[in-house]
């Protein structure tokens, strides 16, 4: 068995790999927006494809940067960050290769939350009142960095105009409790789970801030490209159909509704540490484009921040990282995404 770092643990295990042709080594970090993944291997769709899959759960996706460069990992799933793009430079031959979350209208997955002391006296009120405050994001170089900066932006500020703090989501609820933290960028269900603590605030979701950015993505290996060219297409093709199934689930006010979003629920419920059904229909869903398509433009444009904020060390560009060649295969064979009606 492949040894996994110990800071890893098995989040889900797969069909038994001596019933399989091949065996992959998924990194995901249990968020919502794993939900294809899970749609993928809960309807057997990775099973079909002749697929053995083992999550393996991270608490960030710069910590699956390590083992994706020793070959630990076959694919992982997470924000595409400074640390992705500087392990690139550095020669780790690592690929984005779909989209796995994104902000487009209606779904803010990923909201700026204010402390609700500082929204009921006052001292908060619009974006501009982020100055001197202490904000945190989950990690420097972080996805997340670049939407607060627009946030900073619509408050005519800049990204020195207020204190940064450095912690995951359920550490950031944690010292804002403790008053040792106004506010930061807080991705769901954690933001529900402050807004129902009343411990603060929703400003604005993502999708006002930062409308339709690349929030995650799927990563394959250059190895995994090279050495397992058609395990890499029919691990895509089960995981594109997983997110059309997501796609599915949701009405005409992007809301989940009917007995397609009941599926999709209860695989959410058994596939993270959310176990309270309600929860995943009262949160802000993530955005996943049915075709796996990336948005190349939001991507360029925080990596053009990352080098702004000195996170960025090499010469890099998004097209030498970006492989759009497997989502692109697998719509050609799958054909053009149609909603179903429910």
């Amino acid at each position: 068995m492949r040894c996994i770092p110990a800071a890893a643990a098995v989040l889900l295990a797969g069909a038994p790999a001596a019933a399989q042709q091949s065996r992959l080594e998924i990194g995901a970090v249990g968020a919502t927006s794993d939900i294809a993944l899970f749609i993928a291997d809960r309807k057997g769709y990775f099973k079909q494809e002749g697929l053995a899959v083992n999550f393996v759960r991270f608490d960030s996706a710069a910590r699956m940067v390590a083992p994706l460069g020793a070959g630990q990992l076959d694919i992982g799933g997470g924000a595409p960050s400074a640390g992705l793009y500087n392990a690139f430079a550095r020669g780790i031959d690592i690929r984005i290769v779909a989209d796995k979350g994104s902000s487009p209208p209606g779904f803010g997955f990923a909201p700026l939350m204010i402390r609700k002391d500082l929204v009921d006296s006052g001292r908060f009120k619009t974006f501009a009142d982020m100055k001197g405050l202490k904000l945190a994001i989950q990690a420097p170089g972080s996805g997340a960095g670049p939407m607060l900066n627009e946030a900073a932006k619509k408050g005519g500020l800049k990204w020195t105009d207020f204190d940064k703090a450095y912690m995951p989501y359920a550490q950031q609820i944690a010292a804002m409790a403790n008053k040792a933290l106004d506010g930061g960028v807080v991705v769901e269900p954690s933001a529900s789970e402050a807004e129902r603590r009343a411990i603060a605030v929703r400003v604005a979701g993502s999708d006002e801030i930062y409308p339709w950015q690349q929030i995650a993505a799927i990563l394959f290996t250059g190895k995994f490209i090279k050495e397992r060219p058609d395990a890499a297409r029919k691990f895509m093709r089960a995981y594109i159909r997983g997110a059309r199934e997501y796609n599915d689930a949701f009405d005409a006010n992007g809301k989940l509704a009917g007995a397609a979003a009941d599926e999709i629920v209860a695989i959410l419920v058994a596939s993270t540490e959310i176990k309270d059904p309600a929860v995943h229909r009262g949160i802000a869903p993530s955005g996943l484009h049915p075709d796996g398509r990336n948005n190349i433009e939001s991507l360029r444009a925080d990596l053009e921040f990352f080098r702004m904020t000195g996170d960025l060390e090499g010469d890099v560009r998004i097209e030498d990282v970006v492989d759009n060649s497997f989502a692109e295969a697998a719509v050609r064979e799958l054909g053009p995404y149609v909603k179903k009606a429910r």
